[in-house]
């Protein structure tokens, strides 16, 4: 079982990801951290260098082969949705948990975090607001969960993650059924 997280970037995707991977006991994939290996080069150079669609279509391959792979907890980059494609794959082949932020609360979390070059606009809540604007509808199509992050605890978004799982029969993993044991003689 692959369980996918979807959201805005400083959604908490990568950080409730590892926390679920590790109460689920599967590893933790952050995809664009693959892609940033594949690539030999941070995704914002790439992005610069080659533009914005051929990222997508190499976004999109590494989407395909890490839908397709080992059970794991897949954080994926707040972009992967744009495509119809990746919305698809994610659905189909995955359980897909929408981690729902709205752009203030995400703006709150990242604001001082220089490392993002989505903050680096003269405008970054209103490039927030943008993005969840044209992102949500797809995120919630991808979705078969949606968590509101808000300000809950990252203990307390696992737990919620992990009842919505349970609840809709995914988590734990069904087991095969167990042969009875052979009654014992005296």
């Amino acid at each position: 079982m692959v369980i996918a997280l979807v959201g805005l970037p400083g959604a908490g995707k990568s950080t409730i990801g590892r926390q679920l991977a590790r109460r689920l006991q599967l590893p933790f994939i952050d995809s664009d951290h693959v892609i940033e290996e594949r690539l030999g080069c941070s995704i914002r150079e790439f992005f610069e260098r080659e533009g914005e669609e051929r990222f997508r279509d190499f976004e999109q391959q590494i989407t395909d082969e890490l839908t397709r792979g080992q059970p794991c907890v897949l954080s994926t980059g707040g972009g992967t949705v744009l495509r119809p494609v990746n919305r698809q794959m994610l659905h189909d082949r995955t359980q897909v948990v929408y981690l729902r932020s709205t752009p203030e609360e995400v703006y709150r979390r990242v604001q001082h975090d220089r490392s993002r070059p989505l903050l680096l606009v003269a405008d970054p809540l209103q490039r927030l607001r943008d993005l969840y604007a044209q992102r949500d509808p797809l995120y919630r199509e991808a979705a078969h969960f949606t968590i509101d992050v808000g300000r809950p605890s990252v203990n307390t978004l696992t737990n919620m993650i992990l009842m919505q799982l349970e609840l809709a029969g995914v988590w734990p993993v069904p087991s095969a059924p167990v042969a009875p044991s052979p009654k014992l003689v005296a």
